[in-house]
């Protein structure tokens, strides 16, 4: 498999710096990667220490390499990790390890009970006032019908897990994609990686007092540590959208920029 993107990422950052200047609308299907990575500003903090208290969600110990932003923070939680980035107030991206045994006992009562991390400067984070009257519904990244305790429940519903989504299709296809990830992870023979993040467009909308910005597209990349097979759901953020056929792990790779599988890029 190959796992290296095709397009160099000065090249990807040009064309879209082109198109903005032109007024033009940047075009996802060719090259989405600038919005994940060039429209968080601020400047590079200190090396990442790999979530050290929480390796376990990802795939050989070894989260994504992702350019490293002011306010950019990483919180583990008992079913799942977070890089979270204080520019956005939504997270970067959410990892999870899925099994048939962690899903055979996800069948606990949602909570509902949706709260700011105290984990983060109030200066970072969203709070329950942004998502009011925002037209807009708190759209888990983690979903919480994947938690198999009750304290991963309630930890699911931490606005650090959250991003704006479109209620139509919060409700409909992403909620079908995120049923049939559950129903392969639940048919494999050993754990499945689960990566799953928005992607945020150059000068797009923000709701809320503290700016949460609203993504055009989510993606959730899913890879089987048995057959060692990657694939990626790509969905706009938006009410007419459906739930098409899923893209390669390389294509999600260049329209992203990002390696979000390093340990299988290393063995390659």
């Amino acid at each position: 498999m190959n796992l290296h993107s095709s397009w160099p990422r000065a090249m990807r950052v040009a064309t879209a710096a082109m198109a903005l200047a032109l007024g033009a609308a940047p075009s996802f299907a060719r090259n989405p990667s600038s919005t994940f990575l060039d429209s968080l500003p601020g400047l590079r903090s200190t090396p990442p220490t790999g979530f050290v208290h929480c390796p376990q969600f990802f795939v050989g110990g070894k989260p994504p390499p992702v350019p490293r932003r002011a306010q950019q923070r990483e919180l583990c939680y008992e079913a799942f990790a977070v890089l979270h980035s204080g520019q956005t107030r939504t997270p970067v991206y959410v990892a999870q390890r899925l099994n048939r045994q962690v899903l055979e006992g996800a069948n606990e009562k949602r909570s509902d009970k949706f709260f700011a991390d105290a984990r983060l400067p109030r200066g970072e984070r969203a709070e329950l006032d942004d998502y009011k009257r925002s037209g807009y519904s708190r759209g888990h990244m983690a979903p919480a019908a994947d938690m198999d305790t009750p304290t991963a429940m309630a930890q699911s519903f931490s606005l650090a897990n959250m991003v704006p989504q479109d209620p139509r299709q919060n409700g409909g296809p992403w909620a079908r994609i995120e049923q049939d990830t559950r129903r392969y992870a639940q048919r494999a023979r050993g754990d499945v990686y689960v990566i799953t993040g928005p992607v945020f467009a150059a000068g797009g909308p923000t709701i809320g007092a503290n700016q949460v910005h609203v993504p055009t597209h989510l993606f959730k990349l899913v890879y089987d540590a048995t057959t060692q097979r990657a694939w990626a759901h790509w969905q706009a953020n938006r009410p007419d959208e459906r739930a098409g056929p899923p893209i390669s792990y390389q294509e999600l790779v260049k329209r992203t920029g990002v390696e979000f599988l390093p340990a299988l890029a290393a063995a390659h």
